[in-house]
């Protein structure tokens, strides 16, 4: 919570501590800090989580590893947030419902990328979704000048070139389609928008668990439910799902929309650093550059958007 919401009976404009008086510019300053510390360490606990879920994938395999971040995330959210106590209607059930598949499908596609491609280019591409949605909403003059470095970026690293061969095709697929997934995440997002937040949240996890889970149990089978691996999905729910999740809500109450989505533009990269660091992944110069561009695309897109950015 703003920590100037509750000051309503002060004198003059600042807080007063042992005879010392704060500004609201310091206090607004902290805050603001507070939230860009809050979302990259979003950004970083979902790198880190998801290059240690990455090293499952000889265990129970993507599909497994997909099942047990999903399905932890969804008890810990079903836990914080008990659904039952908000009345749920028809339609926020159909549109929550939609938003949990589509959350589901993005994920388990997204973890298929990653056993053939770099966990920062699997990102990158799966950020053409979104920011499809956005340019196409919009439809002005600038837009075409983010599509045309999106794009860019996305010649670089299909393998039509000598640059990018050693990519393989169907990894960069599953990208693409999690793209695909990750737009309509936010349609449908946007339709269950009208519900209770930790409602949809936590009943489109749980929506999303349902659908994941059979394809890790058909792929991985009863070593899915081995303590230790339950253990290690645990781990993976949390970093994540579950702490990411509420360091973006931290950040959220306290960015304009604009800050936050320039801010979160820089996920491909910090990807592509925790590939490096935690999974030994080099990316060539091309490959750096692809995601520069797409990047640019994105914090372009943000920047140049209409409509309440200071919200």
């Amino acid at each position: 919570m703003r920590l100037w919401g509750k000051m309503r009976h002060r004198p003059e404009p600042g807080l007063q501590f042992s005879g010392r008086e704060l500004p609201l510019s310091r206090i607004k300053q902290s805050d603001t800090l507070l939230a860009v510390l809050a979302l990259i360490g979003s950004m970083a606990s979902l790198c880190v989580g998801t290059s240690f879920a990455k090293s499952l994938f000889g265990a129970i395999g993507a599909q497994g590893t997909v099942a047990l971040r999903v399905g932890f995330a969804a008890l810990i959210l079903i836990c914080v947030w008990r659904p039952w106590r908000f009345a749920l209607s028809g339609a926020h059930a159909r549109a929550i419902a939609l938003y949990g598949a589509a959350l589901g499908a993005t994920n388990l596609l997204f973890y298929m990328s990653l056993r053939t491609i770099p966990l920062g280019l699997a990102i990158a591409i799966e950020f053409t979704g979104p920011l499809a949605v956005a340019v196409l909403s919009s439809r002005r003059a600038i837009d075409f000048l983010w599509i045309a470095c999106a794009v860019a970026g996305l010649i670089l690293l299909l393998p039509l070139g000598q640059a990018s061969t050693h990519l393989d095709p169907v990894g960069i697929g599953f990208a693409l389609a999690a793209g695909v997934g990750w737009a309509l995440y936010i349609v449908f997002g946007q339709m269950a928008g009208s519900a209770h937040g930790g409602q949809a949240t936590s009943l489109g996890m749980t929506m999303a668990a349902l659908l994941a889970f059979p394809f890790g149990v058909a792929h991985a089978g009863v070593e899915l439910f081995s303590p230790a691996l339950l253990l290690s999905g645990l781990a993976v729910g949390l970093l994540s799902s579950a702490i990411p999740y509420s360091l973006e809500m931290v950040a959220l109450k306290r960015l304009p929309r604009r800050t936050f989505g320039i801010l979160l533009s820089l996920e491909p990269a910090m990807g592509a650093l925790a590939g490096l660091a935690f999974l030994h992944e080099q990316l060539t110069p091309v490959q750096w550059v692809a995601i520069a561009a797409i990047i640019t695309a994105s914090i372009g897109c943000t920047a140049t958007s209409r409509g309440k950015s200071q919200a």
